[in-house]
C-alpha cells in the first residue's frame, strides 16, 4: 500500500529548518526560541539535545538495543540483562525509554528533548528523571517549563499516569503542529512501513501493532486547554 503522510513516519521530512545545531519544524523553532529568551531572562539556559530524528535513524538506535549492543535500562534507569527476555518481552523492555522506528514523534521535528546547559553539560546529560527532579540539576527548568511552556505552544505528552511512554520530563511538544500529525498518523501505514523495514523482531512487533500504536503513539497527556 502507499503511506500517506510519510513525513510522520519519518520516512521524509517536512518544513525543517536548522536551529542550534538540530533539525526542527520551522514553526516549533520559532517558537523555541522565544521560550529559550524568556527563560534566559530567569536565568536558564534551555537547549536542544535531541530533536529530528528519521527513520533509519529511529531504527539504528532500536536495533542496537535489540541486539544488546546498547544498554537497556528498566523504568528506574538501571540497567537489564536481556539474554533470556523473549521478544515480546524485550519489545517492552525497549519500549521503557525508546520508539519503535516509524511510531517516534521525534520523527515529526515538533518534539525536542531539553535540559538547562547552565547547570549540567550535554556530555554528562543522561536523560533521566532523576535530573528534572528536586535536587536534580535540570529541576529548576522543569518548573519553569510548568509554569511557562504553554505560553510558546509546548507541553510534555509524556505524563505519569496519561501516556503509554514512560514520564518524560525533558520531552517536548509543539502542540499547535504535533495535535494536528497525530490526528493523520495511521495505523495501516505504519504496519506497511515495518513490514518493509529491518527493525529486529518486527515480526512480533507486528502481531502485536494495533495495540502498540494505541498504546504508545495515540495514548499521550492531552494537550493543555487554551
Amino acid at each position: 500500500m502507499q503511506v500517506t503522510h510519510s513525513h510522520l513516519y519519518g520516512l521524509k521530512h517536512r518544513g525543517l529548518v536548522e536551529c542550534l545545531g538540530h533539525f526542527v519544524e520551522s514553526n516549533t523553532a520559532a517558537a523555541f526560541l522565544k521560550m529559550q529568551q524568556a527563560a534566559a531572562d530567569d536565568g536558564i539556559n534551555i537547549q536542544i539535545c535531541s530533536a529530528y530524528r528519521d527513520f533509519d535513524k529511529q531504527q539504528s538506535i532500536w536495533n542496537a538495543k535489540a541486539s544488546g549492543k546498547r544498554v537497556l535500562l528498566n523504568k528506574e534507569s538501571q540497567p537489564v540483562s536481556i539474554e533470556s527476555l523473549s521478544s515480546s518481552s524485550l519489545i517492552d523492555l525497549i519500549l521503557i525509554w525508546s520508539a519503535i522506528p516509524g511510531m517516534s514523534r521525534h520523527h515529526w521535528g515538533t518534539d525536542i528533548d531539553v535540559f538547562d546547559a547552565n547547570e549540567i553539560s550535554r556530555h554528562d546529560l543522561r536523560l533521566i528523571s532523576q535530573e528534572y527532579q528536586a535536587n536534580g540539576p535540570c529541576f529548576q527548568l522543569s518548573q519553569w517549563l510548568d509554569s511557562y511552556a504553554q505560553q510558546y505552544g509546548f507541553y510534555r505528552p509524556y505524563q505519569e499516569a496519561l501516556s503509554g511512554v514512560s514520564p518524560e520530563p525533558w520531552h517536548l511538544s509543539y502542540f499547535p503542529i504535533s495535535n494536528d500529525y497525530i490526528n493523520h498518523y495511521d495505523t495501516e501505514s505504519i504496519k506497511a512501513v515495518i513490514k518493509n523495514s529491518s527493525i529486529l523482531h518486527k515480526d512480533a512487533i507486528l502481531k502485536r501493532i494495533d495495540a502498540l500504536v494505541n498504546e504508545y503513539v495515540f495514548r499521550v497527556a492531552p494537550i493543555p486547554a487554551p
